[in-house]
């Protein structure tokens, strides 16, 4: 019997230098190269400059106290400084601790208690919620009139400095708040000597980043990553999309989450690549203008993101020749979607990746010359220097090349551990160092992995087990549908049904029967959506990942309400 275990070594060995090591190498090398772009912001940066204002960030932060090890929290949208504070905090080894835009007081709470930070980063404001209020609200002290907390609610965090990524933020809106440019005016208390200091004493495994799982259930929980996880993670992919320092990268997705700050701003900045910040967050009218202008090589997002990007009005009048390549990742990836990226938006190189946060976060990644139906209906292969095997859910042993199984991961990339939660982590990584990632999966005989579903979303009817990523790739087929989710719901019958919703593409109208019928003769009966319904959109993460447990819930609740 041959298992479903694969290892890719790799002609190129691992990179063995810390985040500001390889960048100050890549700074110098095209320094006169543009680093960063942001249109919102209306800022340009070469590596040089760049380089220049990380340092003087990083010496802000040392003057205020902080230093390897320090946990420094970030709340903000995708704008310039935040890929400072990114790489200022990797400058002199500080933990930089991710934090959701859209979180409200309570999930903020958990998470600046559950990561201990002791400094907290953030704008004004993101859409409806107002940052500075909800910060009062959960630290009175802030009213106070010094710019150090004494909080007993949150006793570690002793520091909030506020920006506005638009315009200068003249004064705090009160005394308990410090400034983002009282950081820069501290700077000049250290001088550059501290600073290399500083940077010496770093190594390759030293925790440099907090980042939450996307919390789809419950409370999300910390994963802790190094230097050695993120840093060749963002440069492997870097190699397997052939990215260079000639190369523009459109980013849409959203910096506190991996796919943002590794495989985008990280990936960039690997190999001397320009990053294009198209807008605060995702917008997909911003996007198109933004790869017009800046003339992108490369697009990253998750399946809505281009969806969202291929039926706007506005589509038809961009130029869009200059793309080549970009990473589809993040959610399920339908084979019809992916062909209409490769020919309308002209990305014939265009990668879907899979991964997850706790494996830092890519595993595995299409290549550009692999046949059109590994690129269709496949994840691609594991990244060099990784191993990947499929275990039967039950017993945990390696199954047969074709045999679905959970998908387990082990090498460089794998996590520290979830912070400060050794059960959780215990439970996630097994005695032998393989993390078990909840997917399901069939390997074939070249390595290369399909998805079928998440353990947590199989569905169970009358004793079948369903997948409902085979479901929805079929129904993205349709062409009325722009957008599919399928789900269980309880049945007393059967134990579990089959639900799902369906988003039309703009102008069309269909009914359940036209999409039953579609599914009849392409899907065994018992794998038909019993239940259609057609939606305007979907409850999502800020990620774009959909929430089918909303979803569920809220289909148990109409069918409830129905049986009254």
């Amino acid at each position: 019997m041959t298992k479903s275990y694969c290892h890719r070594g790799g002609e190129t060995p691992l990179l063995g230098a810390t985040i500001p090591e390889h960048f100050a190498a890549i700074a110098e090398r095209y320094s006169d190269r543009e680093a960063v772009v942001s249109l919102p912001q209306q800022q340009r940066l070469t590596y040089r400059e760049l380089g220049e204002q990380v340092d003087l960030v990083a010496r802000g932060l040392l003057a205020f106290g902080y230093s390897r090890g320090n946990r420094i929290g970030i709340w903000s949208t995708n704008n310039v400084e935040w890929i400072l504070l990114q790489l200022a905090t990797a400058r002199i080894g500080a933990i930089l601790v991710n934090i959701n835009p859209a979180y409200r007081i309570h999930e903020l709470e958990f998470a600046l208690q559950q990561s201990q930070v002791q400094c907290l980063v953030c704008i004004p404001a993101f859409r409806k919620s107002d940052y500075v209020e909800m910060l009062v609200e959960l630290l009175p002290e802030l009213q106070q009139s010094s710019a150090i907390i004494d909080s007993k609610r949150l006793p570690n965090l002793k520091r909030v400095i506020l920006f506005d990524p638009l315009m200068p933020l003249r004064k705090a809106p009160s005394a308990g708040f410090s400034r983002w440019s009282d950081l820069l005016t501290a700077a000049g208390d250290v001088s550059t000597k501290q600073l290399e200091q500083a940077g010496a004493a770093l190594d390759i495994d030293d925790p440099i980043n907090i980042q939450y799982t996307s919390g789809t259930t419950g409370f999300p929980k910390a994963v802790e990553l190094t230097h050695h996880n993120i840093l060749n993670n963002a440069w492997f992919s870097a190699q397997a999309m052939r990215f260079s320092e000639q190369d523009r990268l459109c980013i849409p997705v959203p910096f506190y989450h991996c796919f943002g700050m590794v495989l985008a701003n990280l990936l960039c900045f690997s190999v001397g690549a320009c990053a294009v910040i198209a807008c605060e967050h995702f917008d997909a009218g911003l996007v198109l203008q933004a790869i017009e202008q800046e003339r992108c090589s490369g697009l990253h997002g998750v399946p809505t993101m281009f969806i969202a990007e291929l039926d706007h009005a506005d589509f038809p009048r961009h130029r869009l020749d200059s793309l080549r390549t970009g990473i589809m990742a993040g959610a399920p990836c339908p084979p019809e979607l992916l062909r209409r990226v490769m020919q309308d938006l002209h990305c014939q190189e265009i990668l879907i990746g899979y991964g997850e946060t706790e494996a830092s976060p890519l595993t595995h990644l299409t290549a550009i010359d692999d046949s059109p139906y590994c690129r269709t209906h496949t994840v691609g292969r594991n990244l060099p220097h990784q191993e990947v095997k499929i275990v039967d859910i039950s017993t945990g042993k390696t199954v047969a090349i074709g045999e679905a199984g959970e998908i387990c991961f082990r090498g460089y990339h794998i996590m520290r551990g979830y912070h400060d939660n050794e059960p959780a982590t215990r439970e996630a990584i097994d005695d032998r160092g393989w993390l078990h990632s909840g997917d399901v999966g069939v390997m074939d005989g070249e390595g290369y992995v399909s998805i079928t579903g998440r353990l947590k979303e199989m569905i169970i009817r009358g004793g079948e087990n369903i997948y409902p990523r085979e479901i929805e790739d079929l129904l993205y087929t349709h062409p009325k549908v722009a957008a599919a989710a399928v789900f269980g719901v309880p049945d007393d019958y059967y134990g579990e049904e089959v639900a799902a919703w369906l988003q039309l593409r703009e102008g069309q109208c269909c009914d359940e029967n036209e999409i039953r019928s579609f599914c009849e003769g392409q899907l065994s009966h018992f794998k038909i959506p019993r239940y259609i319904r057609f939606v305007d959109g979907f409850p999502m993460t800020v990620t774009g990942k959909m929430q089918k447990y909303k979803m569920r819930e809220m289909m148990q609740q109409e069918l409830a309400g129905k049986s009254d």
